[in-house]
């Protein structure tokens, strides 16, 4: 794979061109394809997942300079969330990419957000590792910074569950409930999908890397089913 035309589209050149392949690899792609020296990107996601956590933090400490804490966790979750960096690693071209096993290029639904999420995580390591702290806090203020005007304005960070319920118990006088549908995958990728139901009419399937995420997932699509 030749990753030149994605490193001008980014305005980075890695030094250490393993790096960027690294970060494009997926585990699926090496269980079929056995490499000796050759590494997924796992490592490189928990390191870019923690980069991509303070980069952010510190630009809305910074922007937000009087908002208290529980808004600004919010305004940070709305920005680094597998939908948002999903959907930035799209815009990207990164699925072009990615190093997959047949089975895994074959999905394009919710599993492929994930690998695209996990994969933009990853490559924000890469980049650390590469070039540096600033490099990689530069491509993150590039990529998904001018995204949190509209999720202020728009309330976009506010939680789904607390909005369906409220609305819920307004409108119908019900308390939305969730039931964890199935959990499948191993423990370091588990996939959890669980349904959303008002009273007892089943309104949405939620999908997510952990119980409460697919919940939060259920929810959105929840209000987005009732027209609310």
């Amino acid at each position: 794979m030749q990753f030149g035309p994605f490193e001008e589209r980014i305005g980075f050149t890695f030094t250490d061109k393993r790096l960027i392949e690294t970060a494009f690899t997926h585990r699926s792609y090496l269980n079929e394809n056995r490499m000796p020296g050759r590494e997924h990107n796992e490592r490189l996601e928990f390191l870019g997942d923690a980069i991509l956590e303070l980069v952010v933090t510190e630009f809305l400490y910074t922007k937000y300079p009087t908002k208290p804490e529980g808004e600004l966790t919010a305004f940070r979750a709305a920005l680094v969330n597998t939908v948002s960096i999903a959907e930035a690693a799209t815009k990207l071209g990164m699925n072009d990419y990615l190093l997959l096993s047949r089975g895994e290029a074959k999905d394009t639904g919710r599993a492929r957000q994930i690998i695209l999420a996990n994969a933009f995580e990853a490559l924000i390591g890469a980049l650390y590792l590469d070039q540096g702290y600033d490099a990689a806090k530069q491509f993150i203020a590039d990529q998904l910074f001018h995204k949190t005007d509209e999720v202020v304005e728009k309330r976009l960070w506010q939680d789904a569950k607390s909005k369906l319920q409220e609305i819920a118990q307004d409108k119908l006088a019900v308390t939305p409930t969730y039931e964890l549908m199935s959990q499948t995958g191993p423990d370091h990728d588990k996939q959890f999908v669980v349904a959303a139901y008002l009273g007892r009419d089943k309104v949405a399937l939620g999908e997510g890397r952990s119980k409460q995420e697919a919940e939060q997932d259920a929810a959105q699509k929840a209000l987005i089913a009732k027209g609310w």
